[in-house]
C-alpha cells in the first residue's frame, strides 16, 4: 500500500477536490464522494501514513498524482 507522511487534513481535502470530489457530510470524518466512491479523511493533523495511503488508493490515484494535487 502507498504510504504519505506528514499532510494534514485541510491540504488532503484541497488536493481531493482538485481530483473532482465533493464534500458530502462533516462531523469526526470528511466524507468525499466522487461519482460512485466515497472517501472518508479522519479530522487529525498529520494524517498516520498508512491511513494516507489507504486513502489515495481508494480514490483511485498513485502517491505522485496526489503529490502533485498537494500543490
Amino acid at each position: 500500500m502507498p504510504k504519505l507522511a506528514g499532510v494534514n487534513h485541510l491540504a488532503a481535502i484541497k488536493a481531493l477536490q482538485k481530483a473532482g470530489f465533493d464534500i458530502v457530510r462533516q462531523s469526526g470524518h470528511i466524507v468525499m464522494r466522487k461519482g460512485n466512491i466515497f472517501i472518508a479523511i479522519p479530522r487529525a493533523n498529520p494524517i498516520k501514513p498508512h491511513t494516507m495511503g489507504a486513502i489515495i488508493q481508494s480514490a483511485g490515484l498513485s502517491v505522485e498524482e496526489f503529490k502533485a494535487l498537494l500543490k
